[in-house]
């Protein structure tokens, strides 16, 4: 439990580096393109893989069903989140509240996926406690981006502190959630299926956050260098992680 209690702590970190940063401007700009290329390695990388594992060929149709239904449910879900302007020219309260909508949309999706990495570390360290700490810390190297992400676009929002931390803190300690849940499933084995429909759904989501919200900001942000740089990052830290 204490494992998947200090998952959360990276995003709080990433979070936490976000606030104290100056030029918030370029920040964003930064966030965004590590957001992006961060989601990228993140389906590629990890998603893939473990649907794959976990469903194979035989259940390819549940992968296609549930990344349509996780795609399909945050598009429904846009419509009812309010502050969302995706035109070209936005005013400054505009492209704020913009900011918080993404925010907004990319907390549900990674809430979802962090209970499913909290179940899983749980799991792995009942077996063997040295493989389910380098798993942890792995996935906690790209948890610090996005906890970076959703404290810059709350923040930019302007947002209330208190607010902001209470979104960040349900996102980051979702972790131990999962945790708690393979604790009163008593250890017992989660269907194969289950897991892999669970991650297709949060692969759809991601999906959508990737090319419905990030894609057209990535366009359209001020500081292409910041942002460059970002996406540079992003794709290093996952890279890391994937080696640990």
């Amino acid at each position: 439990m204490l494992v998947t209690f200090l998952l959360g702590v990276f995003v709080l970190i990433g979070a936490m580096v976000a606030f104290l940063a100056n030029k918030k401007q370029k920040i964003i700009d930064f966030s965004l393109g590590l957001a992006f290329s961060v989601i990228v390695m993140l389906i590629i990388l990890d998603l893939i893989p473990e649907v794959i594992e976990h469903l194979g060929l035989r259940y390819i149709w549940l992968f296609l069903i549930f990344v349509v239904l996780g795609y399909g449910l945050l598009r429904g879900l846009d419509h009812f989140i309010p502050n969302h302007h995706d035109h070209h020219k936005m005013t400054k309260k505009e492209e704020s509240n913009n900011l918080a909508h993404i925010g907004i949309i990319s907390s549900i999706a990674l809430v979802i996926h962090n209970i499913i990495e909290g179940m899983a570390v749980y799991s792995t360290v009942l077996t063997d406690v040295s493989t389910g700490l380098m798993l942890a810390i792995g996935i906690g190297f790209h948890n610090l981006p996005l906890g970076m992400v959703i404290a810059t676009t709350f923040y930019q929002a302007n947002q209330k502190s208190k607010k902001v931390w209470l979104v960040i803190g349900g996102v980051a300690f979702s972790t131990l959630v999962g945790g708690i849940i393979s604790l009163l499933l008593n250890n017992q084995v989660v269907p194969e299926w289950v897991v892999g429909s669970l991650l297709s759904l949060t692969l759809g989501m991601l999906l959508f956050i990737l090319f419905s919200e990030l894609w057209p900001r990535i366009k359209k942000t001020k500081f292409a260098h910041e942002r460059n740089l970002g996406l540079l990052i992003g794709i290093v830290i996952m890279l890391i992680s994937l080696v640990i």
